[in-house]
């Protein structure tokens, strides 16, 4: 949550401005958790709900559409490809790698 309201809406407000926008989170446990699910649904204009629990079937997107899933299914590829060309000794050397490897991506990409 901290990194969406460091990074993500600043950048999303640059790029949008005024137009509406829909955030969509991956799969991952912690973006499915209700303390996450709440704070998007009060801090975006519009997202995209996931499953809180297996048991609890209320979300609004298919888990494996790689039409709605543009981050696992294209840009961590890209993002792979480029920081992972090399082998890192620090976890802070993979960090800035990937951190170059994002700015290097197109807007259209």
């Amino acid at each position: 949550m901290d990194i969406l309201e460091e990074h993500c809406f600043p950048w999303a407000e640059q790029h949008f401005r005024d137009s509406w926008w829909c955030f969509q989170q991956g799969g991952a446990p912690g973006h499915k958790a209700i303390e996450t699910q709440q704070f998007l649904s009060e801090n975006c204009p519009d997202f995209i709900k996931v499953d809180t629990h297996w048991r609890c079937a209320d979300s609004e997107w298919p888990p494996s559409s790689p039409d709605l899933n543009p981050l696992d299914y294209a840009v961590w590829s890209i993002l792979e490809e480029k920081a992972c060309a090399k082998p890192h000794t620090t976890v802070e050397s993979l960090k800035r790698a990937l951190i170059k490897a994002w700015d290097e991506i197109s807007v259209d990409t």
